[in-house]
């Protein structure tokens, strides 16, 4: 009996760390998509070129590396000129949920300034919980990989937005090595554009 006991024993921690295993399985593509996505950007070189877009500060950070669920990450956009100031502070959980298909489930951060600058200081990252997240429901950004560029966007009208009198918002994602091409815009009930780019997406470059 105490054989069977001690081989049932076994069994089990075997199936254990077999699942374990698979579910923190090296996903190559996932790595590679938030690799290009983790720095610093800037679209001070299109805000030259063409005066109608502004110079933005994008910082992407990877946080709360130790989960196995997708990758996390902490992003940031301010003006090149109020960089202490952020108009835009979100969480993304990139999820690797199809052959060449990636999803971005974006989240808003409650007392978002309180973590500001949340990349150069540890103490506030350390501070940064899911406590504080609220899920943007219908704004998941999925993504194509093709050959190392990533793109696609938002789905349709799904995404809501109030905003200047918007009803839904929309983004297109151009990703690639050292560029992102991001196009945010606003509609109303009649699919009137309200606020974003009008003649494209901004470009950022990696620093």
């Amino acid at each position: 009996m105490s054989r069977v006991i001690i081989f049932s024993v076994l069994f089990l921690a075997a199936c254990s760390s077999v699942k374990k295993s698979t579910v923190t399985k090296t996903d190559n593509e996932l790595n590679q998509l938030e690799q290009l996505l983790s720095g610093s950007f800037s679209s001070e070189l299109q805000s030259k070129e063409d005066t109608s877009y502004f110079n933005i500060s994008l910082v992407m950070l990877p946080i709360w590396t130790n989960r196995t669920d997708g990758k996390w990450m902490y992003v940031e956009q301010a003006m090149a000129t109020k960089l202490d100031k952020p108009y835009r502070q979100r969480v993304y959980h990139l999820q690797h949920s199809g052959k060449n298909t990636f999803t971005s489930d974006i989240y808003t951060i409650k007392n978002a300034l309180t973590y500001a600058g949340l990349q150069n200081d540890k103490s506030k990252l350390e501070k940064l919980s899911f406590d504080s997240l609220e899920l943007k429901d219908g704004c998941t950004v999925t993504l194509k990989n093709n050959n190392g560029v990533f793109s696609g966007g938002t789905d349709g009208r799904s995404c809501p937005s109030d905003l200047r009198g918007a009803k839904y918002a929309t983004t297109k994602i151009t990703l690639k090595k050292g560029e992102l091409i991001s196009w945010d815009q606003g509609f109303d009930a009649n699919d009137k554009q309200v606020w974003g780019a009008t003649k494209g997406g901004y470009i950022f470059i990696k620093k």
